[in-house]
C-alpha cells in the first residue's frame, strides 16, 4: 500500500486487491461500477482502478475507512453475489471511525439467533439499542423510520419469549390516525384497530411464522392492542413495546410506564419529528426524554438518518428534512 500526499487535506491511497480473481472483482465492483461510486457517495472520495490495483483520492480518515470497505467487500465476494442493498448495509454497519479502530468490530456486532434466523445490527446505534435492552427495564429507541428501532424491539422480545426469560408480549400503539381523516372504520373492534397494529404484526410474522404467530395470540401469550387498554393494568413477567410513542399524551405516556411489574422489560419507539397530535397537546415522548433523562435503570438509544435501513435515497430524503428543520428553528419568526 502507498500514501501519496496530495494537499493537506487529501492524500492518494494505492494498493492491491490480493489474490487476483477477475470473477472476485467483478462481484466487488459491481456493473458499470456501480458499488464503488456507493462507495464514493458515502465517503466522499475518487475510486480509480486497473484490474485489483486500486487509487483512493480524498480526505484521508475517508480515504482510509472506504479502503476497509472495500477490502471486507473483497473478501465476501467470494461467497456471496454483492448487490447494491447489501453494499448499502456495509456502509451503515461499518461505523466508518470503528473499521480503523478495530477492524474485527464488525464481526463480534450484536446479533440475535431467532430459529435459523439471524437478526444482525447494524451499526453503533442498534449494537448499542440491544445490549441496552438486555440491561436495562425501560428503554427508548427514538428516530426516523427505517432505523430498526420497532424491528429490532419486536427481535428482542420474540427471543426473550423463545428463552422463557418472559411469559408473553404485549405490543401496544396509540389508536392516532396518521395526519388524515381515516373517517368511520367498518367491523369489529380488532378490526377497526388492525390497521394500526399492522407493522407490529409483519415483523412478527417474519421472524415466527403466520401461523406459530396466530397460535400465540390464540393462547394470550402474544396480546396486541391499542394503549387505552393498557390502563389499570400491572404487566408482570412480560416484554412490552410501545411503538409510535410520538403520538402519546403525556397522560398516556405516564400511565404506560406505570404498568410494568416484576420481571418486565419495557420498550417505547418513536419518532418526535412525526407527531400526529392535535397542535394543542405536547408528545408523551418529547415530554418523557426531558422527564426521565438522568433517572437510573432507563436507557436512551437515538438515531439519526445515517441509520436508515432502506433505499439509500429513504436516508438522503431523512437528512434533508432534519436539516430543513433544524434551519427553521434556528431562524428569527417574524
Amino acid at each position: 500500500m502507498t500514501v501519496t500526499l496530495v494537499d493537506p487535506n487529501k492524500i492518494n491511497l494505492d494498493y492491491r486487491l490480493e489474490p487476483l480473481d477477475n470473477n472476485q472483482l467483478a462481484n466487488l465492483c459491481g456493473q458499470f461500477d456501480e458499488h464503488l461510486h456507493q462507495i464514493e457517495r458515502c465517503f466522499d472520495v475518487e475510486i480509480n482502478h486497473r484490474g485489483n490495483l486500486f487509487r483512493i483520492i480524498g480526505d484521508r480518515q475517508a480515504a482510509r475507512s472506504a479502503k476497509a470497505i472495500i477490502s471486507k467487500l473483497y473478501q465476501d465476494a467470494t461467497k456471496v453475489a454483492l448487490t447494491p442493498k447489501r453494499v448499502q448495509l456495509y456502509l451503515q454497519q461499518s461505523g466508518v471511525e470503528n473499521l480503523l479502530s478495530n477492524p474485527s468490530n464488525n464481526e463480534t456486532a450484536t446479533a440475535l439467533k431467532l430459529g435459523n434466523k439471524i437478526i444482525q445490527a447494524r451499526g453503533p446505534n442498534q449494537q448499542q439499542y440491544l445490549q441496552q435492552m438486555a440491561q436495562f427495564d425501560i428503554n427508548f429507541g427514538i428516530g426516523p423510520a427505517g432505523t430498526g428501532k420497532t424491528y429490532l424491539a419486536v427481535a428482542k422480545a420474540v427471543q426473550a419469549l423463545e428463552q422463557d426469560s418472559v411469559r408473553r408480549l404485549i405490543l401496544a400503539r396509540p389508536a392516532v390516525e396518521a395526519g388524515e381523516r381515516l373517517g368511520f372504520l367498518p367491523g369489529d373492534l380488532t378490526q377497526k384497530i388492525d390497521p394500526y397494529l399492522r407493522p407490529l404484526y409483519d415483523a412478527l410474522y417474519e421472524m415466527l411464522g403466520f401461523d406459530h404467530v396466530s397460535k400465540l395470540i390464540d393462547r394470550n401469550v402474544i396480546e396486541i392492542a391499542p394503549l387505552a387498554f393498557m390502563r389499570g393494568r400491572t404487566l408482570n413477567e412480560a416484554f412490552i413495546i410501545l411503538d409510535e410513542a410520538q403520538n402519546t399524551t403525556i397522560e398516556q405516556m405516564k400511565m404506560f410506564l406505570t404498568r410494568i411489574g416484576f420481571g418486565s422489560t419495557v420498550v417505547v419507539t418513536g419518532d418526535i419529528t412525526q407527531t400526529d397530535l392535535p397542535q394543542n397537546k405536547q408528545s408523551g415522548l418529547q415530554h418523557a426524554i426531558d422527564v426521565l433523562d438522568n433517572v437510573e435503570g432507563i436507557s436512551f438509544t437515538f438515531f439519526s438518518h445515517k441509520d436508515v435501513v432502506r433505499h439509500p435515497l429513504v436516508q438522503r430524503v431523512v437528512g434533508a428534512y432534519e436539516a430543513f428543520e433544524k434551519k427553521a428553528k434556528l431562524m428569527p419568526r417574524e
